[in-house]
């Protein structure tokens, strides 16, 4: 028997917020400051985006993976941050404000895939 998990509102919207973010951010990746740093940064990037879009989606179904893969991917974004040198601090300051609440509602996700 599945038990059936209520997504608080809250969830909901940064959720929403979260999947329009990084479908923005995905843009991001085909513009030509990304293409002047490397070869490899588009992929790069691309990778973290797509990372941060399935977290969303796991988060949106209540599940505690994607609380594991947003942090990661707020930790790959960081590193590849500094190494382009451009770190956006409002990006940071959204991504822990977002890990807050996902960490007050982390008890309530279910464990399984």
């Amino acid at each position: 028997m599945e038990i059936v998990r209520k997504r608080p509102i809250i969830l909901t919207i940064i959720c929403i917020i979260g999947i329009l973010w990084s479908l923005l951010n995905f843009i991001f990746v085909f513009s030509p400051f990304i293409k002047k740093i490397s070869d490899w940064a588009p992929a790069i990037y691309g990778i973290i985006v797509a990372i941060q879009f399935i977290s969303f989606i796991g988060i949106w179904h209540m599940k505690r993976w994607g609380v594991h893969l947003f942090i990661s991917a707020f930790f790959a974004k960081i590193i590849f941050s500094i190494l382009i040198d451009d770190v956006s601090y409002m990006g940071i300051v959204l991504s822990v404000i977002f890990t807050i609440f996902f960490l007050v509602y982390y008890r309530r996700m279910d464990e399984e895939l």
